[in-house]
Parts: structure tokens; C-alpha cells; sequence
């Protein structure tokens, strides 16, 4: 008994030094627990979680594999495991994991959102929209998931509702990295670049050391430029299309028009370079080896 409340304990000490970020003393606590129940799949999980908190994703999914070799249904294990190859971008194995993720949990709302996020890079935007209003009906106050949300409305061109969607998730948090993003995307769907550009400059004051952010933020000081947004235009359009038919359509540009598509692509280079000259100048400077 007095084994078993020591265990409780511990479980509870981890929790706390995870709350207040102290995760080399909750690694140490964790392997303990390991050594003293060598058999409770809850403790590999755990040192699971404290590795993906600290982004050694390796260590999460190892620590999360032997949580499963002990309990295969272990919910805080898939957990663990799917938040990793999403925070890798490891999209195949995210799709995987998630059958199985979902299985042993069906009402965890953060998997609807994964499953609205793998929609959307595969162009199902409706799918991925179901998808992401399933993850609201259990949590209908997430801030994320309504960002998501006005990312997807926007996507199919529901513009209003895309900005509804936007201005519920800023009266929930205005705290958040992710959603700030997220809603970057939405504004630039809708053409909205002074918002687009807003968006990402509160993204990028939240988390400057965070490199995806700050890529799309000199992305986005690059298309505030409004000759780089229209040579965009037909790539947006491309995005839209089936491969087949971007095959056929350069087929019959080339053939039509073949003078006017190497001016085209030639006046791209240029201005892509140009901008980002302009936009590194901006940013960060003259700046020379020496």
C-alpha cells in the first residue's frame, strides 16, 4: 500500500514540475518511477510527454513505444506519438498513427484537428472544415481550432465566415503563436495583406526563435510587395487544379503563347529576387562578408 501511494505521489510530483517547466527534475523523477514500477505503461508515457514538451522527439517516441510494448491501448502514449509527427511534419506517419490514436480515445478533440490539418495539405478543405467544426463541438471555446477553422471558411471562399470565425478566436486568446498563424493563412486567402502581415507580426513578437514563423514572416513582408502578389497569381491559381490538368494547361500555354510565358517567368525571377533583397534589407540590413 505504502508502495503504491509513493507511486501516486511521484505521478503527482512529475505533473507539478511539468506545470512549472522544470523538466530536467521531472526526467529524473519520471525514470524513477520507472525504475521503482517497472511495469506501469502510465510512467513510460509520461517520460514520453516530458520529451515532447522539450522537443527531443526521438526520446518521446521511444519512451512512448515502450509505454505501448506494456499497454497498446495506452491513451497518453498515442498522444504523445501523434503530437511528435506533427510537430515533425511527418505527415504519413501522423495519418497512421491516428487510426489508432483515435481509436483508443474518440473524444479527444486535438485529433480532429490533426485530421483537419492532414485534409487540408491534400486539398480536402471541406473534409478538412468537418473535421475541425468535430474538434469544436467537444471544446466549442479552443481559440486554435476556431483559427483553423477561419483558415478553412477562407479556403473554400467563405470570406465572411472566415472573419467570424477569425474574431472569435481573438476575443478567446490573443496569446497564442499558433493562432496567429492561423489566422495569417485565413487573411491572405481572403487578399486581406494588411491583415495577413498583422497577423504574423504578433505571431513572430510571441515566439521570434520559432523558424516557421519566422520564414512566413519574410514571406509575408515579401508578397506586401503588390507587383510579387500578382506575379503569384497564376501559381495560386495552379494550386487549385488537378495535375492533369496544370499538364494540360502548360501544354497549351506553351504552345499558344511561348514568348509571352518566358517573359513571364523571367519577370518571376526578377522580381522574386528583387523582394527578397528588399525584404532582407528591411529586416536585417546591409550586410557584407568579410
Amino acid at each position: 500500500m505504502i508502495e503504491v501511494d509513493t507511486s501516486s505521489l511521484r505521478f503527482v510530483r512529475i505533473q507539478q514540475l511539468m506545470e512549472w517547466k522544470k523538466y530536467n527534475e521531472a526526467v529524473d523523477e519520471a525514470m524513477q518511477l520507472i525504475r521503482e514500477q517497472p511495469e506501469d505503461p502510465d510512467a513510460y508515457a509520461l517520460l514520453g510527454q516530458i520529451n515532447l514538451l522539450t522537443e527531443k522527439y526521438d526520446h518521446a517516441l521511444h519512451w512512448s513505444a515502450e509505454a505501448l510494448k506494456h499497454d497498446p491501448d495506452n491513451a497518453l502514449a498515442w498522444f504523445v506519438r501523434s503530437t511528435v509527427y506533427y510537430d515533425m511534419e511527418n505527415w504519413k506517419e501522423l495519418g497512421d498513427t491516428l487510426v489508432n490514436a483515435m481509436r483508443v480515445d474518440p473524444y479527444e478533440s486535438f485529433y480532429y484537428f490533426l485530421q483537419a490539418c492532414l485534409s487540408n495539405r491534400t486539398g480536402k478543405f471541406a473534409q478538412g472544415k468537418d473535421m475541425i467544426l468535430k474538434a469544436l463541438e467537444f471544446t466549442p471555446e479552443n481559440a486554435l481550432y476556431l483559427s483553423l477553422l477561419s483558415y478553412n471558411e477562407a479556403l473554400l471562399r467563405n470570406f465572411s465566415e472566415s472573419i467570424v470565425s477569425a474574431n472569435r478566436a481573438l476575443r478567446l486568446d490573443v496569446e497564442s503563436e499558433l493562432v496567429y498563424l492561423h489566422l495569417a493563412w485565413a487573411a491572405e486567402q481572403r487578399n486581406d495583406y494588411d491583415n495577413y502581415l498583422l497577423m504574423l507580426k504578433n505571431a513572430i513578437r510571441l515566439d521570434p526563435d520559432n523558424a516557421q514563423i519566422r520564414q512566413e514572416y519574410l514571406i509575408g513582408l515579401q508578397k506586401n510587395y503588390l507587383l510579387y502578389r500578382i506575379m503569384l497569381t497564376p501559381g495560386n491559381f495552379l494550386k487549385k487544379m488537378k495535375p492533369w490538368q496544370i499538364l494540360v494547361s502548360w501544354i497549351v500555354l506553351w504552345a499558344l503563347f511561348k514568348p509571352l510565358i518566358i517573359v513571364f517567368i523571367l519577370l518571376y525571377i526578377i522580381t522574386h529576387w528583387v523582394t527578397k533583397l528588399l525584404v532582407h534589407v528591411k529586416v536585417f540590413g546591409w550586410t557584407r562578408r568579410r
